[in-house]
């Protein structure tokens, strides 16, 4: 089942908000300091490909996630918090795109404080 969610997905709803991340992760690798966010986003895009069958868990925040979770939320996270959320209603306007929706939901909280959550396998 985690396969086929994942093909689904990438055909009906992950693909775009992928390359959204992706290219912010590119243009915060524009500069040194930026280059962790960075590679932080291009994780994020692959869990944006691929979400089924992993589970994003948040651990207590340090000073240093906080302060650039409160600078990405201005400079890349709401845009792609709204982007996975509007695709979360649109796929839960059916039965069969609930699931989907959900996954999309969970990155659109992923998408406003991507540091100090972690990735874990279902």
């Amino acid at each position: 089942m985690r396969i086929i969610g994942n093909l689904i997905w990438v055909l009906f709803g992950g693909f775009l908000p992928a390359v959204l991340w992706f290219l912010v992760g590119i243009l915060w690798s524009i500069t040194i300091l930026g280059i962790p966010v960075g590679i932080q986003c291009f994780k994020m895009a692959g869990l944006q490909l691929f979400p089924f069958g992993k589970d994003v868990t948040y651990q207590t925040m340090g000073a240093g996630s906080f302060l650039v979770n409160l600078l990405w939320i201005f400079l890349g996270g709401i845009e792609l918090a709204l982007v996975n959320v509007t695709a979360g209603i649109l796929l839960c306007m059916t039965i069969i795109g609930i699931p989907f929706g959900l996954q999309s939901f969970k990155m659109a909280k992923l998408s406003l404080m991507p540091f100090g959550a972690k990735v874990v396998r279902a």
